[in-house]
């Protein structure tokens, strides 16, 4: 994949920030008593992989103004070395703006994780293109690859055209655009006809296109393998299947992946990857991974896609790192992985957890 040779942004992501609450001790949310606090988005979890590893990023975002959680926020995306531009929106008194809360357990061993969204007011609802310069930013700027969620895309009838418009405005630019469709039911409700329609644009001109057997059939209508169940490597090749038909559907992408994820325990997965990249595919085999915390292992395989292709590695490589990403994110406690450089992600691919001395 041919990237921009002018850019000051290997990776441009709009999101929603937010925090998430975690019960400390793998305890479940309705009996705890301590919560341990993080600021999150599932967009930025995938622009960390790049980011921690040096290259320079940005989040178009929004922010209640003169609000403790907005400077909490700004100081953690500095830490991660993630730039930010967004608009400052008055909170409106108690019962206006505020940034989204999402309260998740860990779960463990047999105990699956809970998690319990609670955005009502979320001033990420009122993203829009008006805030930003585009031809700044995707013009005299520049950004090799623009990374949209199907989260923001469904946030709100607002995010849903802010995303469409950045990726008409990516395009125009030579950005290339990766679209990970993230189907949540709940932000469907009542609005299948109108998402349909949004997801479905964003599709035909993405170079990008990842998703799980799930999102390809509620985002797009492509008919996959039943979500969930045993032995999960014995459908990929329904799974191929599956990406042959979106790869019919949206002829304009050129590299489409999916995960693969079998639920042994809440601490025990199988773990893989397919890609599909110019006229091959790439497997990787489900493997055993230990789990701490689930939540962002999703993320982080596109994550480390994402810098695979910004390096301009092989492609097989693109999937082995996105692969090993993921399974470094589950071993943390934040939803995002924060690698201390691309030697302790390709350890876990290689399987090597010895000690580091």
């Amino acid at each position: 994949m041919e990237l921009r040779k002018d850019f000051t942004y290997s990776l441009v992501v709009p999101t929603s920030m937010g925090l998430r609450l975690t019960p400390k001790d793998n305890q479940p949310i309705h009996c705890s008593e301590s919560f341990s606090m993080y600021v999150t988005s599932a967009e930025t979890n995938v622009a960390s992989i790049s980011s921690y590893l040096g290259l320079r990023v940005k989040a178009l975002t929004t922010f209640v103004k003169d609000s403790p959680i907005a400077a909490l926020i700004k100081s953690n995306l500095k830490s991660r070395n993630i730039e930010y531009e967004g608009k400052e929106v008055p909170q409106g008194g108690p019962w206006g703006y505020r940034h989204q809360i999402n309260i998740a357990d860990t779960g463990f061993g047999a105990r699956g994780p809970m998690v319990f969204n609670d955005r009502a007011g979320e001033v990420g609802r009122t993203l829009n293109v008006k805030d930003f310069d585009l031809d700044r930013l995707f013009g005299r700027e520049g950004v090799q690859i623009l990374h949209i969620s199907g989260l923001i895309a469904a946030l709100s009838h607002e995010t849903g055209i802010f995303c469409l418009e950045l990726a008409k405005a990516a395009k125009k630019y030579g950005t290339r655009i990766s679209f990970d469709l993230n189907y949540r039911a709940s932000f469907w409700k009542d609005r299948e006809d109108e998402l349909r329609n949004i997801f479905s644009e964003i599709a035909s001109i993405a170079d990008i296109l990842v998703g799980n057997e799930e999102d390809f059939q509620l985002c797009l209508g492509i008919e996959g393998p039943e979500a969930g169940g045993k032995d999960i490597a014995s459908k990929i090749e329904s799974f191929k299947g599956m990406i042959n038909r979106v790869r019919k559907a949206y002829p304009h992408a050129s590299v489409y992946a999916t995960t693969l994820r079998q639920v042994i325990d809440a601490n025990n997965h199988l773990w893989g990857a397919i890609m599909f990249e110019g006229d091959n595919w790439y497997v990787v085999e489900p493997r055993e991974i230990h789990v701490l915390d689930r939540i962002g292992g999703g993320d982080a395989f596109v994550g480390g896609l994402l810098y695979g292709i910004l390096k301009e590695w092989e492609p097989e490589k693109w999937v082995q790192f996105g692969w090993a990403s993921g399974a470094l994110a589950t071993t943390f406690l934040t939803d995002y992985a924060q690698p201390t450089d691309e030697e302790q992600i390709w350890n876990i691919w290689h399987g090597n957890a010895r000690v580091k001395r």
